[in-house]
């Protein structure tokens, strides 16, 4: 008998605090491509705000965190290109002065995964059992693009869902503005960002804007609200997953 890899979630914050529903979605995904899925209840934030911000210890302290909570998995897999950079990309550059807590932070590097990518280049998934009636365009977000080389993979799986029509977005590899504390020290310039990034998701005709990280997603999301667009927006795990019934990000719950 063929023993299930031992994936462990990494939820993240957003989703865990805005959108748990993307959590559901991952976990619907990853038992269906065949994993044993769990989520290691001492996980926190990754530290990318602090890292970010040039506060190393404080992001060196939360990965110390991170790494005893996620060792011993066969994988670590994050909803989000973001978090999912910050673990495999930064984290080993942070114990760069510690031998020891390297070579850990080297190790988990190695096994985390953001999700689609993880669905397609390590399981092998070509297609998912999902419906979606309408069409779509995707944001390609700049961490998961950049990082971590997602691009192929959500639109290889798009694909593959029953009833949906894609339609490319003009400049997709272009940042949001969101930018995690970009869009709180810059504005002005954010606001500008993510203003022609609504018009050209306007200028597609889509139904639903997707995307695969959910600080991009609540930031464009936002400003189609305040702009009194009808485009929607959800996580693109959401739509894999066919969990794409409820209230899109940013709308009340009935």
């Amino acid at each position: 008998m063929v023993q299930k890899p031992r994936v462990a979630l990494f939820v993240t914050c957003l989703v865990d605090l805005f959108r748990p529903s993307v959590g559901f979605a991952a976990v619907k995904l990853l038992e269906a491509a065949g994993c044993t899925v769990e989520v290691p209840r001492a996980q926190t934030c990754c530290g990318q705000p602090g890292y970010n911000a040039g506060d190393r210890a404080s992001a060196a302290a939360i990965a110390r965190q991170v790494i005893e909570a996620f060792e011993g998995y066969d994988y670590v897999v994050a909803p989000s290109g973001s978090c999912g950079g910050m673990i495999k990309t930064h984290y080993p550059e942070l114990f760069e002065g510690d031998p020891a807590m390297h070579a850990r932070a080297a190790t988990l590097s190695a096994r985390t995964y953001e999700l689609v990518s993880f669905l397609v280049d390590v399981r092998k998934i070509a297609a998912v059992d999902a419906r979606f009636d309408g069409s779509v365009t995707y944001h390609d977000s700049c961490s998961g693009l950049r990082e971590l080389g997602v691009k192929a993979q959500p639109r290889r799986l798009l694909a593959s869902v029953a009833g949906l029509s894609m339609k490319e977005l003009a400049d997709a590899e272009v940042c949001c503005g969101f930018g995690g504390a970009f869009c709180v020290k810059y504005p002005a310039i954010s606001d500008r960002m993510v203003a022609d990034k609504t018009k050209d998701v306007t200028a597609t005709g889509a139904g639903t804007l997707l995307a695969g990280d959910m600080g991009c997603l609540l930031n464009m999301a936002g400003k189609l609200s305040r702009e009194g667009s009808s485009v929607r927006v959800r996580h693109v795990a959401e739509v894999l997953a066919g969990m794409a019934d409820g209230p899109a990000i940013g709308e009340a719950a009935d």
